[in-house]
């Protein structure tokens, strides 16, 4: 315990899933954490249910009005960020000769433009050493039929964990993409749907999950608090599955 002591962290999307369980996870370790989220009961709810070591910040990552706001607060109450978890995302099936201008510009809007510029506003923040973690996905790795938008952006955030490893070494600034498989979370439930046809299809996809299930919100909060520890200290511009297997065989 306590691997995260006396840090201070920034949980974009921390409102629910894999972001909440992350923010939990932190304080849990010892770390302050700053979570935005787009709606504010939602951020309220998940500041109560965190219950300690934690601001919420009202913001959409795709806005960079809102992300000025976001670490111009940080700065006045805590000075320095130790850790980034750029997570904030958006998901929507469409196949190709159905995907429209609207649903590409929110897709990358929020989930390329906004983690790029969270990740380059936080920089003056961020002392030398710092850890900076970025959420993307099996997907980026697999063909996976409706999903190349999605995909797509998930493969560039990828690449940021590679490129934005070089541009930082001299800071020893360590950047590391977490890929989270199939994980049991309100956006997925939402995303496949709460119908018969997609409770089937969650059954689909666990059976093809090589450990025969989904994963955990919890189960990738404690991948990412590795990424952040010291306990990485050595590991940087990698991507780490955490997808029962999914992307593996």
């Amino acid at each position: 315990m306590n691997k995260l002591e006396g840090k201070t962290a920034l949980i974009t999307g921390g409102t629910s899933g894999i972001g909440l369980a992350t923010a939990k996870a932190f304080v849990n370790e010892g770390a302050y954490v700053f979570i935005t989220g787009r709606r504010e009961a939602e951020l309220a709810a998940a500041v109560k249910e965190i219950g300690r070591n934690v601001t919420g910040i009202q913001g959409d990552v795709s806005n960079l009005g809102d992300l000025d706001r976001l670490f111009a607060q940080i700065k006045q109450e805590k000075g320095k960020l130790d850790i980034v978890f750029a997570n904030a995302g958006v998901a929507k099936f469409a196949a190709l000769g159905a995907i429209t201008e609207e649903l590409y510009d929110w897709t990358f809007d929020i989930n390329v433009k906004g983690l790029l510029f969270t990740v380059q506003k936080a920089l003056p923040l961020l002392p030398d050493g710092a850890s900076i973690i970025l959420n993307s996905s099996v997907v980026a790795s697999k063909g996976l039929p409706i999903n190349s938008v999605y995909s797509a952006t998930k493969a560039a955030i990828r690449s940021f964990a590679r490129t934005w490893t070089t541009d930082l070494k001299d800071r020893r600034i360590r950047v590391n993409a977490v890929s989270p498989g199939s994980i049991d979370t309100p956006g997925l439930n939402g995303l496949v749907g709460s119908s018969e046809t997609g409770q089937q299809r969650l059954k689909n996809i666990s059976n093809n999950v090589p450990l025969g299930r989904l994963g955990t919100a919890d189960e990738i909060a404690k991948a990412v608090v590795f990424l952040a520890s010291n306990d990485a200290s050595f590991v940087t511009g990698t991507e780490l599955f955490v997808d029962g297997g999914f992307a593996q065989v």
